[in-house]
């Protein structure tokens, strides 16, 4: 399963060349630091964000809001002392870049994870380059770096112990004795400098070649279970434990809500069902936490490009009644996702298994769209 992540998103500055707050501008509906959060949301358990002194806007899909330093350093560690102390991974990315999907998110992180202290995404230069103390300098041996940039949280919070300042935080860990690897960036993750660059971002988050060019899809999921006759086995719906009840059969926890929103966002993506990556004979599954199932399932389809939008589920069973449980369900199932998630309760009317109150069945819809679609 996946390490704890969460990312820092860089809201701080004054954008002096752009005129303004360039990271607060509209484009295509929403702000540009909207579209940098909800890439962000695709691969994180959490985001902070980090806004101007004196700024006091809410800010749409964060968790937390800091206020920023003089400096990006200053603003940066600003936002780590916010980061939960469980986190393995943080990433920090730059509001000014709200083209960075979610792909390249989860490259970044899986980087991380294969054992890098930092991650960097990086593109060739295609332009002649030539150094004001003269002469052509090799394009072949530089790349132009980008954000989101990962790192281990335990070297990113040493590396800002000693208060040091540095363009990009790679260059800190780096200085810090810390391996930083290079990965594929994305030529269309522009940054916003200048005013003319929100052209050329709208065009970029309007349309693109690939998965964008479809924009939405609509995926179903159904999970059926009977109850268990171990009156110890607790009962797991939407990630909640309800008290008092007897649990449902199943390889994992078996959480009907969770599994069904799986089943819904891999049949959005095209990435198959539940059985083929969480098999029930697997002994990885055997008791597992079918909402951590659901978090790698978002991550997966994070690969491939695509965010969810929401998903709506239907729950039917006799017993429990859900209304006491359904907000947090709601909550929790939201968070994991990072999109919102509706949970109803309906009864079998004494129709068959269901009816009889022998298990219980969820069925679930979920939009998904590309991290490059307006909508």
């Amino acid at each position: 399963m996946h390490e704890p992540v969460w990312t820092i998103v860089v809201a701080a500055g004054a954008g002096q060349r752009f005129g303004g707050a360039k990271q607060f501008a509209t484009v295509g509906g929403r702000t540009v630091v909207e579209y940098s959060i909800a890439a962000a949301r695709t691969v994180s358990s959490g985001v902070v964000v980090v806004v101007p002194p004196g700024y006091s806007e809410p800010v749409e899909g964060a968790d937390a809001a800091v206020v920023g330093g003089l400096t990006r350093s200053a603003s940066v560690r600003a936002g780590l002392a916010a980061v939960p102390d469980d986190a393995a991974i943080v990433l920090v990315h730059d509001a000014a870049r709200p083209a960075a999907d979610a792909a390249l998110f989860a490259r970044v992180v899986a980087a991380v994870e294969a054992g890098a202290d930092a991650a960097v995404p990086v593109v060739g230069v295609v332009d002649t380059l030539r150094s004001i103390r003269g002469g052509v300098v090799d394009r072949d041996a530089v790349r132009a770096v980008q954000t989101p940039q990962g790192f281990r949280a335990r070297a990113l919070r040493a590396a800002h112990a000693g208060g040091g300042e540095a363009t990009d935080d790679a260059a800190l860990v780096e200085s810090d004795g810390g391996l930083v690897v290079l990965v594929d960036g994305d030529r269309a993750n522009l940054k916003v400098t200048e005013p003319d660059d929100l052209v050329a971002i709208e065009r970029v988050l309007a349309g693109d070649s690939g998965p964008a060019s479809v924009g939405l899809r609509i995926g179903n999921g159904f999970d059926i279970h009977r109850f268990s006759d171990d009156p110890t086995r607790p009962l797991v719906l939407g990630g909640v434990q309800v008290p008092g009840e007897v649990g449902l059969v199943g390889h994992s926890d078996a959480d009907v809500i969770a599994h069904a929103c799986a089943e819904a966002l891999l049949g959005a993506t095209g990435l198959g069902d539940l059985g083929t990556h969480y098999a029930d004979n697997d002994p990885r599954w055997a008791g597992a936490d079918s909402m951590a199932l659901l978090a790698d399932v978002v991550r997966m389809i994070a690969a491939d490009g695509w965010m969810p939008v929401n998903i709506d589920c239907s729950v039917i069973a006799e017993r429990p009644k859900l209304a006491p449980h359904r907000d947090e369900m709601q909550r929790r199932l939201s968070a994991v996702v990072g999109a919102p998630v509706t949970v109803k309760g309906r009864r079998a009317e004494g129709i068959g298994g269901l009816g009889r109150s022998e298990g219980i069945a969820c069925l679930a819809a979920a939009l998904v769209q590309t991290a490059r679609t307006t909508t």
